[in-house]
């Protein structure tokens, strides 16, 4: 790995036992490296984001606060409705189900007035220490701000958002102690073909995974922005620069703790700015780096 890209020492994701029970773990400053990781080839922990209720959720807290997170970059034509339907949906500051305590949304160097359409749809938004300086990085800004216990991360450019992108991520972390990470997954339209997104996902990063990291071949979007885990696990695996971020956390969390702690979550359909391809290439250049 390049440390660059990614602070946290190279650990074989393919060898060592599967962890099942995080608790020890939480409070233990050593390292678990490939004697605990030797897992199946994937996790059986997946799920539909309908099974889970947000009240039900909400009662499951326990104690627990939630943070969503959304780093957005020039996404003023979606963030609005995106912030807004989390805070009146799901939390009780805005009238919804006490499951969601704060939105935190990192203002990547945006031009369009990303930051104050968050604002007003409630948000609490925070610039980026280095405007444009990546997604890894705006992550890592919207971590440090952030109170949750649990923080879950969104993308900011999502057209067809719904509560329960949040309500699916939270799940299995409030159900299952044994969840260090949760993924979402779902079709992508492109062009009018219903599965033709993940460009980079089909070209770069599952070859990658396929050849390096095969245990983790059953995780349907490895890049998946929608991701959430208890801050402790995000503290334990320092999140990577630029787009490299959702690989070398995937194969961090793998590496630490197993991949059955990997719980993966249908979101049904997702809707978003595709990209030309020209300007995929560096995307897929950070996640190659990331893997080598």
């Amino acid at each position: 790995m390049m440390d660059t890209l990614w602070p946290s020492t190279p650990r074989d994701v393919n060898a060592g036992p599967p962890a099942t029970d995080l608790s020890a773990m939480r409070d233990d400053g050593d390292m678990f490296g490939a004697e605990a990781v030797r897992g199946p080839a994937g996790s059986g922990r997946r799920h539909d984001h309908a099974a889970f209720d947000p009240a039900a959720l909400a009662d499951a807290k326990v104690g627990r606060t939630v943070s969503v997170c959304i780093p957005a970059r020039d996404e003023a034509g979606t963030i609005g409705p995106i912030v807004s339907t989390v805070v009146t949906g799901l939390t009780a500051a805005g009238g919804g189900v006490p499951l969601v305590d704060e939105v935190v949304v990192v203002d990547d160097g945006s031009t369009d007035g990303t930051a104050e359409v968050a604002a007003a749809a409630g948000a609490r938004v925070v610039q980026a220490g280095t405007p444009s300086g990546g997604k890894g990085q705006a992550m890592r800004v919207a971590l440090e701000a952030a109170a949750g216990d649990l923080v879950a991360f969104i993308d900011g450019d999502v057209t067809n958002f719904g509560p329960h992108f949040v309500t699916g991520l939270l799940g299995p972390l409030l159900t299952d102690d044994g969840v260090a990470l949760v993924k979402g997954f779902y079709r992508r339209p492109l062009h009018g073909d219903p599965g033709g997104g993940g460009r980079v996902t089909e070209l770069m990063a599952r070859p990658v995974i396929d050849l390096l990291f095969p245990t983790l071949a059953v995780v349907e979007q490895p890049l998946a922005g929608e991701t959430a885990a208890p801050r402790w696990v995000f503290e334990k695996c320092p999140l990577a620069d630029g787009y490299a971020v959702e690989i070398a956390l995937l194969i961090d969390v793998a590496a630490r703790f197993g991949v059955e702690s990997i719980a993966q979550v249908d979101l049904g359909v997702r809707v978003h700015r595709n990209r030309p391809l020209d300007q995929l290439r560096p995307q897929a250049t950070e996640i190659l780096a990331a893997a080598l």
